[in-house]
């Protein structure tokens, strides 16, 4: 039997990214006691920003892995593509890796994905690799309409293009530069969810409420939690997630996204090897948030109590909203903003506003779901968000 190694408070955690989810474990394992080093090449960064310290080098960078090998005992990741054999080089080094690289790798390329997915006895859509100009002529016609989608690397929508033919299937490979590639059918969607699973060395497990996601041009725009779908169709998408979580072996913070059919089928669509924009929520609304859920998996110790103790809204901060209609740059009404009750705000410490980029998210409490969503309906009327029509009661 392997043996469990559980690290205490006042021990240096590693961490592989320096983005805003990385900012929030940071914070988490703060609170903790724990001792964060980031590995991000870009500095300064919004977790080295909170973090005890920052190692400027790349994730695959021989000097900043050792380096970074020298000074924590366990380390985990922020982002879906850190290099699996960074993982492996610091495993080597005796660094505890939550989650390990295997897992990791088996999410980095859409293919595999799928396939992993499946042989976990979980459903997913219709779905064909294409690799060659031989795939693109063999597809055969109930894929279509279809999305197609890089096998890897792609995120927030990037990588992908809606299809509705082999002409136009081929179209869009040859526009992605014949990288490798999944085909997947357009199906009849009544919402799109995800279950964030955390799971600890001992195997045990804990799953958050179902969250409800809403997108905007591939990027999350809210997410209410818990989702507003019936408590069968909720347990289903977590025992999904706990299916995937075991086969995997995971050890850290997964999120599996699904999609809910019309004829009320559950299928699953992505994985992502760490916490989830979509978890953002469980910071104020849950007795533990998906971040310290994180320390918790990577140091060995038990896992929090999920529950969830306020219904919730999510809304996404893009870079848009520092800009007005001219494209001049402004500065959003922070002070309207905090003044409606059940809001919180949480800003990223990002240097430069962009248009799509992520700068931060309200999250907004009530006692009821229907006072968050009416909350976050005046707080997105509020910021000029154009989906704010979409959580009127």
């Amino acid at each position: 039997m392997t043996q469990i190694r559980t690290l205490l408070p006042g021990a240096q955690l590693g961490l592989l990214g320096g983005g805003q989810l990385g900012r929030m474990f940071s914070e988490a394992a703060a609170r903790m006691g724990y001792h964060v080093v980031v590995l991000e090449p870009h500095a300064p960064s919004p977790a080295g920003e909170v973090s005890s310290a920052q190692i400027a080098e790349g994730y695959s960078s021989e000097k900043g892995l050792d380096e970074l090998a020298g000074r924590v005992l366990a380390v985990t990741t922020e982002f879906e593509n850190v290099p699996a054999a960074s993982l492996r080089r610091l495993a080597e080094a005796g660094v505890i890796t939550a989650p390990h690289a295997d897992a990791v790798a088996a999410t980095q390329d859409r293919n595999v994905e799928k396939a992993f997915i499946e042989s976990a006895g979980v459903p997913t859509a219709p779905h064909k690799a294409v690799r060659s100009l031989e795939d693109v002529e063999a597809l055969e016609d109930s894929l279509f309409p279809g999305i197609l989608k890089t096998a890897r690397l792609g995120y927030d929508g990037k990588g992908q293009a809606r299809v509705s033919s082999r002409e136009e299937a081929l179209a869009a490979w040859e526009k992605f530069g014949r990288t490798d590639c999944v085909l997947e059918k357009r199906l009849n969607l009544k919402t799109e969810v995800s279950v964030i699973i955390c799971r600890n060395p001992q195997g045990d497990t804990v799953v958050f409420p179902v969250c409800e996601n809403h997108h905007r041009n591939g990027i999350l725009a809210y997410t209410v939690m818990p989702a507003r779908i019936d408590a069968e169709l909720a347990q289903r998408a977590q025992q999904f997630a706990r299916q995937i979580a075991d086969e995997l072996k995971y050890v850290g913070v997964l999120c599996v996204e699904l999609f809910v059919l019309e004829d009320g089928s559950v299928l699953a669509n992505e994985l992502a090897p760490r916490p989830h924009n979509s978890g953002h929520a469980t910071i104020e609304a849950c007795a533990t948030s998906q971040y310290e859920e994180q320390v918790r998996a990577m140091t060995g110790l038990p896992l929090g109590d999920t529950t969830q103790i306020a219904p919730a809204v999510m809304l996404n901060l893009l870079g848009d909203l520092w800009f007005d209609e001219n494209d001049s740059k402004t500065t959003p009404p922070w002070e309207k903003l905090l003044a409606l009750p059940g809001v919180k705000l949480h800003l990223y410490g990002k240097e430069e506003a962009r248009h799509a980029r992520k700068m931060g998210h309200v999250t907004v409490l009530g006692r009821t779901l229907d006072e968050a969503l009416a909350r976050a309906h005046e707080a997105a009327r509020l910021l000029g968000l154009s989906f704010s029509h979409e959580l009127a009661q």
